[in-house]
């Protein structure tokens, strides 16, 4: 057994699919199939039961599956442990990162990183806030809106104050169309008691990210809430005027979390460090 093969059995768990799977891990169906007969056939059991909708795992494969994750961690241990008995920054980074923090930030970010340290992998995947705390403990540094990972050592990133945006002047408000996006808990709470406080306000959109929001926006179609990150080119041609909520301006923070010690590997140490330095710059 190779280490890739306990890597494609924890993949097949997550995705639920084998169709799922060698999209995500960029292989055939007929490849991912094929290794799963081996697999096993080298336990010598079944570890997932097919059924029409998803792979479910049989009670071997929990005890298969158990071992796969413990071998692919103790590997990453050692790898560390000695990285770090070298001083060396290498090895690698595994990031969970909101997706407005990956759409508008990440690149440039994991760029400048990559480019200084070219000896560290990435293993990078994005979602909602409330997706990445679910599964932070998958992960070296999580980066997520509104409140830090309780339990976690925080570095704050950045402020970020959030505004209304029309094309349309706000006193005829009254009816206007509202344009929502997914995002997490914290924030629709948030956009919840706003929209108490302004009862004239009509819900009409729910979208899937920002830049959707943005772009109906800009076409006319209503007014919704952005933050101030990535706005800055809109407030010279749309209406705008801060969030306000209890009378007071809304804002959101946005953090990185590690759980405890994780900062003292060398590569998480200069990827906090430098995401640090790319706030302060930017």
């Amino acid at each position: 057994m190779k280490l890739e093969d306990f890597q494609l059995l924890l993949a097949l768990k997550r995705y639920g699919t084998i169709h799922a799977t060698a999209k995500k891990v960029l292989i055939s169906q007929p490849a991912v199939t094929q290794r799963l007969k081996y697999i096993e056939a080298y336990f010598g059991s079944a570890l997932f039961l097919r059924t029409p909708k998803k792979l479910i795992p049989t009670p071997s494969g929990e005890l298969v599956l158990k071992h796969a994750d413990f071998m692919i961690q103790s590997e990453k241990k050692i790898h560390e442990k000695l990285a770090a008995a070298r001083g060396e920054i290498v090895g690698t980074v595994s990031i969970g990162a909101s997706s407005l923090f990956s759409q508008y930030f990440l690149a440039g970010q994991l760029q400048s990183f990559m480019n200084k340290y070219p000896d560290v992998s990435i293993d990078l995947v994005t979602g909602t806030s409330e997706e990445i705390r679910q599964t932070a403990e998958d992960f070296h540094i999580c980066i997520v809106r509104g409140d830090p990972i309780p339990g976690y050592e925080t570095h704050h990133l950045f402020h970020d104050r959030l505004y209304l945006f029309d094309s349309l002047p706000f006193e005829r408000m009254e009816g206007r169309p509202f344009i929502e996006f997914k995002s997490d808990q914290g924030f629709q709470i948030l956009l919840d008691k706003w929209l108490a406080e302004n009862p004239g306000i009509k819900r009409s959109f729910k979208v899937d990210q920002f830049e959707t929001a943005k772009q109906m926006m800009k076409r006319g179609i209503g007014a919704t809430v952005l933050p101030e990150s990535i706005i800055k080119n809109e407030k010279d041609y749309y209406h705008h005027k801060p969030l306000m909520v209890g009378g007071e301006i809304a804002a959101r923070e946005t953090w990185a979390c590690t759980k405890e010690k994780m900062s003292e590997l060398p590569q998480v140490r200069a990827y906090i460090e430098h995401l640090h330095i790319f706030f302060k710059d930017s």
